[in-house]
């Protein structure tokens, strides 16, 4: 998960200098420089440095900003998501979905209606950002789109006193795409703000998130032999024909968030025990609009339901109170609480019992959760998170997370993971109205999805190297079928996974590499997947202009090996099992060139992406009857501003 990089954008160099009193307790000799006395005893003048511009997730330690010119942001500053989207592909548009081709857990579905195609970018309670700067902090990260439109993230974070930080984020996406119906509109709204008093008595973390992904929905090319039969005409993408003619899906996310606690009494200077509360409330929207009923879907007259609206939307509401004690030691941290949630899910219109009517189940559930941090000796640290609940209509609810890392000497490091998750299946593949007789269903007598996921990673510092190997077991996998229908596996989905990176220097080049094998172990038609995924890039790093410039120069590469991949469905932004018409992807390299550049606060990343479709017919897949993109100019610019 690379989202951390998003909020590392906020460092520079060109950070100015303040004037700060000497007494104040926030500050340590180690992240400032005092550059000259002022002419009271009572003030110093500090430059700031790196160091005084950190950040953390609520539950992570705090990070100094990354601002190094580092290989690793190419394949980060490149994306309009500003992720790693490795084990991914990309459809093409940019703010469109993206075709996982490796398995992952992506816990936000669980109790919640999150289609997998609008999940890619939507931003966990976990992953948001607190900061602490000294000075105002600005950022930029621009994307040129597909054909015409922008994305822009821009983000603002002050502390007010040395007690209060707020940090605003917003971005704006909108890009046309190359064929038809395939615009992408996308947005994303995100206020944090994060309390210590002065004492340390009270501390509270809060934020609010807005985002919204919206695509037109054109279901992929309709004839294959337009794409690959090589004729001129349909050289302008917007020639080729599509399957859906007047579709479109909307999905927005909320979510309103306080976390935050009371020391109960002190022991020298500090508060030991604390009282936490924790109040979330979360709210899902999932639109599939259309103006006319589409021809694709209609296969027989009786397929269409009479009278059903062409405008369906289906949603979700998680509230979520926890009331506990937290035990809280420079080593060791454990919190424990009580936990009250009420959950809705709903649907504005179902086709049941020859009738259209609203659906919506409600209900209240109890249980517990807890988190432990334990360091020792700084080498070993063992992170921990439980959660139950229970309910009637969705059972018990079973999360458990635990990660300990060993670091036995520098340079080395020895990491594992032991995670299990016992949930419903997500929300979206329970319920779904639609006009289609085949697309409208209420999957009531569902079990409860049991997935174990053991993992290790091995790091040396040699060549910058890891290694990891993972295994998964998912008892009752929940999957559609090529009928779009919802089934589960009456026997466990197995799937191992291995892999590695390591950097090799020569002088200034540098060769990065990264792959991965994985297979399914039983079960392998239930999740087609390719055996072998893998990048490289060979790059020159040099800096210039008495080193105040520096630039990257370099050929990225990316391959997946050839497999039947599962289709894309329009209406329930998920994927489904092939068909009988379904057709094998992948098998061909993907070829970037590029030229990065960073001057004093400002990187510049300008990437010729696909430029092997330059040389050689265009013949890449993405998803069944979703071509991938032709050669195009990807830019990008960060720009980090201090005041």
């Amino acid at each position: 998960m690379k989202y951390i990089f998003l909020g590392l954008v906020c460092g520079s160099s060109l950070a100015t200098a303040q004037v700060v009193n000497k007494t104040d307790t926030n500050r340590t000799d180690a992240d400032s420089v005092v550059i000259n006395n002022g002419n009271q005893d009572s003030v110093k003048i500090f430059k700031p440095t790196i160091n005084d511009y950190r950040f953390k997730t609520q539950r992570g330690d705090y990070k100094v900003f990354d601002t190094v010119f580092n290989a690793q942001k190419t394949f980060v500053f490149s994306q309009f998501n500003n992720k790693d989207n490795f084990g991914k592909v990309q459809f093409p548009n940019v703010g469109s979905r993206f075709n996982p081709m490796a398995y992952e857990q992506n816990a936000q579905q669980n109790l919640a209606v999150l289609p997998t195609g609008k999940s890619f970018n939507i931003i966990s309670a976990d992953e948001i950002k607190y900061y602490d700067v000294k000075t105002p902090t600005t950022s930029f990260i621009y994307h040129n789109s597909v054909s015409t439109g922008a994305v822009l993230h821009s983000q603002y974070t002050q502390n007010i006193g040395k007690n209060f930080n707020f940090a605003i984020n917003y971005m704006g996406l909108r890009s046309k795409g190359v064929y038809q119906r395939d615009l992408a509109v996308n947005n994303n709204f995100n206020l944090a703000m994060h309390y210590l008093s002065k004492s340390g008595r009270y501390e509270a973390y809060a934020h609010y998130l807005n985002q919204n992904v919206n695509n037109e929905e054109n279901g992929g090319i309709k004839d294959l032999n337009q794409f690959l039969g090589g004729d001129s005409r349909f050289n302008n993408r917007q020639n080729l024909e599509i399957n859906l003619q007047n579709s479109q899906s909307q999905f927005n996310y909320r979510r309103y968030y306080i976390d935050h606690r009371y020391g109960l009494f002190a022991i020298d200077g500090k508060f030991p025990l604390k009282l936490r509360h924790l109040l979330s409330y979360e709210l899902n929207k999932y639109y599939f609009d259309q103006t006319n009923t589409e021809a694709y879907y209609v296969t027989s007259p009786s397929n269409v339901i009479d009278d059903f609206p062409l405008n369906n939307k289906k949603y979700s509401k998680n509230f979520n109170n926890v009331i506990g004690l937290v035990f809280d030691r420079e080593k060791f941290k454990l919190d424990a609480g009580l936990k009250y949630q009420n959950i809705i899910l709903g649907s504005n219109h179902l086709y049941l019992n020859q009738q259209i009517s609203p659906l919506e189940w409600k209900e209240s559930r109890l249980g517990a959760e807890g988190n432990l941090e334990i360091k020792l000796w700084d080498q070993l640290n063992l992170n921990s998170h439980a959660e139950y609940t229970h309910g009637s209509k969705f059972g018990n609810f079973i999360k458990i997370d635990n990660a300990l890392a060993y670091y036995p000497m520098e340079g080395f490091g020895i990491k594992g993971k032991v995670n299990f998750l016992s949930s419903a299946p997500s929300f979206n593949l329970l319920v779904n109205g639609s006009p289609y007789q085949n697309y409208n269903y209420l999957y009531s007598g569902f079990k409860n999805q049991n997935a174990l996921e053991i993992g290790g990673e091995l790091q040396v510092k040699w060549w910058d190297a890891k290694a990891f190997v993972n295994y998964f077991n998912i008892g009752n996998y929940a999957y559609l079928d090529s009928n779009a229908l919802v089934q589960q596996s009456s026997s466990s989905l197995n799937i191992s996974q291995i892999g590695g990176e390591a950097t090799a220097h020569f002088n200034k080049f540098h060769l990065n590499a990264r792959v991965m094998f994985q297979s399914a172990i039983s079960n392998k038609d239930l999740l087609p997947m390719p055996n072998f995924i893998g990048r490289a890039n060979f790059y020159y790093q040099n800096k210039f202009f008495q080193k105040v410039a520096e630039a990257q120069i370099g050929v990225k590469t990316y391959f997946f090996s050839k497999y039947n991949s599962r289709e894309f469905s329009p209406i329930l932004n998920e994927f489904i099992l092939p068909g009988n018409n379904a057709y094998a992807i992948g098998g061909k390299p993907m070829i970037d060139a590029y030229i990065n550049f960073k001057v004093k606060s400002m990187m510049f990343f300008v990437e010729a992406q696909h430029l092997d479709t330059t040389l050689i017919q265009n013949k890449h897949f993405v998803a069944p009857y979703y071509p991938g993109l032709d050669f195009r100019l990807n830019l990008g610019i960060v720009w980090y501003i201090f005041s």
